[in-house]
């Protein structure tokens, strides 16, 4: 037995996480029984991606065009949902990061809240409402009820990220492994969706989603382990957002990742109108050019996080929006389905740069708020993230309704102007380029330059420990 800085720590034959008899969990070292828990807990993002790819992509299209629902009551439906989600996000995080048990602040919430939350999912698709009014109500209730459980479940999955890895080296590494999982989960989400309602039907699609969902949650929990700290947030609500908004590294990084998150959704939401008009092919299509994007960004998510344990986090990201940037000009050009898949695929290099790096980035945001404060607020900061990237969505579908009514789209015409061609070219290569250059000023200005500790709050203070109890050897 030792004592670290904020209680007793039991360590294991491999420097594994150990519950001392105060309820404090530690991180351990790194070595087998490390990489099988970055493995385990990462994971989990295979389900958050499922569930959010699948509802996202086929909820309005299964209760309009199968159930018959008036399409102006699910916008209804779609437009509160996203209010309720994006207010949700700070309000939990605040909550979460104030909670305090044996079992830790984020834990318990995952614990309790994934068999609801896979439950929840599982309802969406087995209306039990006859009538189209009555499904409308229908949907609007369980989707609330699921908007609730999603927020709970991963914003306190994704809060444990910068705790638990608390090197760049690490977080680089876990990043690697979480990204990977969240790009098999939106594959499985919206490529297996189809082949599935199409095979068995769409309540049977709804329960076995639901089931992989919570098997992998379940697998993320047994990898999830946090300090259980002393310490409690002093500030309020208000208080809290105040501080948060005021911290200039979040506003710049915030800034920038909206930004990036406004990117990636002009691509998907892009994609469709380029295959149809700029190349005239079918939506097979599709599926072809955002298949070519995360089948190369798997394994480039490594590739990247090699690079930002060499070069650091915010040097790493502006390497990544320029080569991001330059996958995207052919769009201007191509003129074949093989020729825009291979632009597919050089988008794929840079897209999974910046998803390895932006929660890095974000974790380096919350050690210096600790530093500061005193207090870990991941859930605060992870929350007011998800409140204001969400919105790129909403901006997203504004630019493409401007660039389509701009061109003299014709909505249900079967042929349309040249105008539309150039309209979708240029809002695939070239306002993308406008909005990436935005972003990477903002990264120029992120103030928590690379080169400084590459540790955060957490891992010096166990160093010191480790140093006073004979450099972290397991005692008794």
């Amino acid at each position: 037995m030792k004592r670290g800085p904020e209680g007793p720590v039991t360590r294991g034959p491999e420097g594994q996480m150990l519950r001392g008899p105060e309820g404090l969990v530690t991180r351990g070292s790194e070595g087998p029984v490390r990489r099988g828990q970055m493995l385990a807990y990462g994971s989990g993002n295979l389900s958050v991606n499922l569930l959010s790819q699948a509802f996202a992509t086929f909820a309005t299209f299964y209760y309009v065009d199968h159930l018959g629902v008036d399409p102006s009551l699910i916008g209804v439906a779609m437009v509160i949902h996203g209010i309720v989600n994006a207010v949700l996000n700070p309000l939990v995080g605040h909550v979460s990061d104030r909670t305090r048990t044996r079992w830790g602040r984020r834990v318990p919430y995952i614990a309790i809240g994934m068999a609801p939350l896979a439950a929840a999912f599982t309802m969406i698709w087995i209306p039990l409402m006859d009538g189209a009014t009555a499904r409308f109500w229908y949907f609007l209730v369980v989707v609330l009820v699921y908007d609730v459980l999603f927020v709970v479940v991963v914003l306190n999955y994704v809060a444990l990220f910068p705790e638990m890895f608390t090197t760049i080296a690490e977080r680089a590494r876990a990043a690697s492994w979480r990204q990977m999982f969240a790009i098999v989960g939106m594959i499985v989400g919206v490529a297996a969706a189809p082949l599935l309602y199409g095979a068995i039907g769409w309540a049977a699609m709804g329960v076995s989603f639901g089931v992989v969902a919570l098997a992998f949650f379940a697998l993320s929990l047994r990898g999830s382990a946090e300090r259980v700290h002393a310490e409690r947030e002093s500030f309020g609500f208000l208080a809290a957002l105040r501080y948060t908004l005021a911290n200039r590294a979040f506003v710049t990084y915030v800034t920038g990742s909206f930004l990036l998150q406004l990117t990636f959704a002009l691509l998907q939401a892009g994609i469709p109108f380029f295959t149809k008009y700029a190349l005239g092919e079918a939506d097979s299509a599709n599926t072809v050019v955002l298949g070519a994007v995360f089948v190369v960004a798997i394994p480039m998510v490594y590739v990247w996080s090699r690079v930002t344990t060499r070069i650091g986090p915010r040097r790493a990201v502006l390497v990544a929006i320029v080569v991001y940037g330059v996958a995207l000009v052919p769009f201007l050009l191509v003129g074949s389905l093989l020729l825009a898949a291979v632009t597919g695929a050089a988008i794929g290099v840079g897209i999974a740069g910046m998803l390895v790096l932006l929660e890095i980035l974000l974790a380096e945001v919350i050690d210096d708020d600790e530093r500061r404060t005193g207090t870990r607020r991941e859930g605060m900061y992870f929350g007011m993230n998800g409140f204001i990237v969400r919105w790129a969505v909403s901006l997203q579908a504004v630019i493409i309704t401007v660039v389509l009514s701009r061109s003299g789209y014709h909505n249900g015409a079967a042929v349309q102007p040249d105008s539309v061609v150039t309209g979708v070219r240029l809002m695939m290569g070239v306002v993308p380029l406008v909005v990436l250059a935005l972003a990477f000023g903002c990264f120029l200005l992120y103030p928590l330059r690379d080169g400084g500790s590459h540790r955060s709050p957490v891992a010096a203070r166990e160093s010191v420990a480790a140093r006073e109890s004979g450099k972290g050897r397991p005692q008794s």
